[in-house]
């Protein structure tokens, strides 16, 4: 059986979460194992209900079913996420391996980034004479960056100039930060530094853009240096001084590390790649390395990546205007599972859509929630294709993660991202073997622009069933004064959303049908019919007197039974049978005369998925004592 490997980790470091995801399949190469990635886009910057949304993916996977589990702590830095994963795989006894951030008692793979940041503070000091540092830092809670941190003050304590390190800044690992710091020491009048050292790449560029707004020349006023020796670092403008961390090499030994630990032979496994100081251009350093050559083959590429991006972005708008014009979630469901089966060209033979079952419920009725900290056990297939197989089901157990999935053939990676509005769940999507889209910031457009589309379609509906609500009449039978068929259905929805969400739900649907209706419209005149169905409804609300009760229909009623006549529903059927007439097909009928036939089914969670099962066993149930009254 193929084994499965989860690994948990944010979008934002996509290029070396693409260097680690490489290293981590090649070195699978040899083993029989999948790698399933949950992946979203939270951000320090987000709202708290925007970043709960997000990393409610990580809430997704059951991890009794892994493995061996790793979280990529370069990428994702939110204590109690990570603490919550963490137990989760305590619980189930699944293996997990850290990576950039060490916790006690856990194994864990990690780069030798304090000796190269003590190699870089040499450089810059010993071979540009730097005097006046600032260092941008990541999050106070990260690991990795406080090492880093730690080897710039070691170096300069051992060399006597501590005083060389002026300023500490922590940007949350938001770009914009630094941006805003640099500019800040502008407007007052402030002395740059000799050098900003940057905790990682994406901040040293972003320190390059913001000094020559401000006409200051990189390296010639300032020196930069960063971290990660990313593609997008050695083609920039000058070329960034980086420490290269060999994330392949890392996701390799993380691997080796599952395999220690998977073998019983080692409780926690401590794997420790060497990294290396690469000088560039932004520390004035231009024989290093050949910048100029990596950015002409860039340049080449340029024109099949724009091809790409043109395809894509042409994508994204069928998708927009195809959820856009649906008038009901039905046609939503329709009309993007024909779109997907007709071009999957983007997407591939293995992509996978799935909604949240309240996800439709919640558009007709704003008192229905929406999960926040959890997938529902069952959820909506819109589309689904897994090796080019089509999963015809329209749910699908959450648990199994991927309909149709099966555990032959290669190794595959899949992605996992969330679909949400705030911290609204609406589902999720899974994509296979994505390297290149992953790389070219494909997927979160992707993901992005799904997650739009949704929330404006989803409240487009909401306002337009809103409105039309206030032309229907209210939810009352105008004759029995009881609740209506509209009501109903809206009971019925509320009632499958519980089910959706509550597995030991107890409710019971009772069936009424009268009898001889029509007897007494023919014989005696709607007037006394109606009257007929006065007494009937009567008798149904006497003796279920805590159930809603609803007219469906000309001769159709339904009591939603839960609480104490749930409990006494036997007994209350026998007395509800006491107290009606005999059946009788001959005239004339006696003044008081009454007969319904009813049927009972109380809702059971290991057979029962939606309400319509419960309601067509009563309907069974129903006919069965009609027949046996007339008999």
């Amino acid at each position: 059986m193929k084994k499965k490997i989860a690994l948990f980790t944010t979008g934002w470091g996509y290029e070396i979460l693409t260097q680690f995801l490489s290293g981590m399949m090649n070195e699978l190469g040899g083993d029989n194992a999948d790698i399933f990635m949950f992946l979203c886009f939270a951000a320090f910057a987000d709202t708290p209900a925007r970043r709960k949304g997000a990393l409610n993916i990580y809430n997704l996977p059951d991890l009794h079913d892994f493995d061996g589990a790793v979280i990529f702590g370069s990428g994702l830095d939110y204590k109690d996420t990570v603490d919550n994963i963490i137990s989760r795989c305590n619980e189930a006894g699944t293996p997990v391996i850290m990576q950039g951030s060490k916790r006690e008692g856990l194994s864990y793979v990690g780069s030798d980034n304090y000796q190269a940041v003590k190699d870089l503070c040499a450089h810059v000091i010993n071979e540009h004479g730097v005097r006046n540092i600032t260092f941008f830092a990541g999050t106070k809670d990260s690991h990795d960056s406080e090492l880093r941190l730690q080897a710039v003050r070691d170096y300069l304590k051992e060399n006597n100039c501590e005083d060389y390190l002026k300023e500490v800044f922590y940007t949350n690992w938001e770009n914009a930060a630094a941006a805003r710091r640099i500019n800040e020491i502008h407007k007052n009048g402030g002395e740059m530094p000799d050098i900003f050292i940057c905790a990682n790449d994406g901040l040293a560029m972003t320190c390059c853009v913001t000094l020559n707004e401000l006409g200051l020349d990189v390296p010639g006023d300032v020196l930069i240096t960063g971290f990660d020796y990313i593609d997008g670092g050695k083609i920039f403008d000058p070329s960034i001084a980086s420490v290269d961390q060999c994330f392949d090499e890392m996701g390799a030994a993380a691997i080796k590390a599952w395999r220690k630990l998977s073998s019983g032979d080692e409780k926690t496994v401590t794997e420790m790649v060497p990294c290396k100081f690469v000088p560039g251009e932004s520390c004035n350093c231009y024989e290093y390395r050949n910048s100029d050559k990596l950015r002409r083959r860039m340049g080449r590429e340029a024109y099949s990546l724009r091809s790409k991006t043109t395809y894509f972005n042409r994508k994204l708008d069928i998708i927009d205007s195809t959820i856009l014009s649906c008038l009901t979630y039905l046609n939503l469901k329709e009309n993007l599972a024909n779109l997907y089966a007709n071009d999957h060209d983007y997407e591939g033979d293995s992509f996978h859509l799935l909604l949240e079952p309240n996800f439709g419920l919640s558009i007709y009725d704003s008192n229905i929630k929406l999960n926040t900290d959890k997938y529902s056990k069952h959820m909506e297939v819109i589309y689904s294709s897994e090796n080019g197989v089509q999963f015809k089901g329209e749910s699908f157990n959450s648990r199994e993660l991927i309909p149709g999935y099966t555990d032959d053939g290669p190794n595959h990676f899949y992605v996992f991202l969330p679909l949400h509005e705030g911290d609204s769940n609406y589902g999720y999507l899974v994509f296979r073997d994505c390297m290149e889209e992953f790389g070219n910031h494909f997927l979160h457009n992707y993901y992005n622009r799904m997650c739009l589309a949704l929330e404006k379609f989803r409240y487009a509906l909401t306002l337009e069933h809103i409105n039309q609500r206030l032309l229907d009449l209210m939810g009352r039978d105008p004759l029995t004064n009881v609740n209506n068929r509209m009501a109903y259905e809206d009971k019925e929805k509320h009632l499958q959303a519980e089910i959706n969400t509550e597995p030991d739900l107890k409710f019971a649907m009772a069936m009424f049908d009268v009898n001889s209706l029509k007897l007494i419209n023919d014989s005696e005149g709607h007037e006394a019919g109606d009257e007929y169905l006065l007494r009937a409804c009567h008798l149904i609300c006497q003796v279920f007197k805590h159930s809603p009760v609803y007219r469906i229909g000309g001769d159709e009623f339904v009591a939603v039974l839960s609480g104490e006549d749930y409990d006494k529903r036997d007994e209350l059927m026998n007395l509800f049978n006491e107290r009606m007439s005999p059946y009788s097909d001959s005239l004339p009928l006696p003044p008081d005369y009454v007969s319904i036939a009813c049927g009972i089914a109380a809702y059971n969670s290991s057979t029962d998925e939606t309400v319509t099962d419960v309601i067509r066993r009563a309907d069974e149930n129903m006919y069965k004592d009609k027949a046996a009254k007339k008999a």
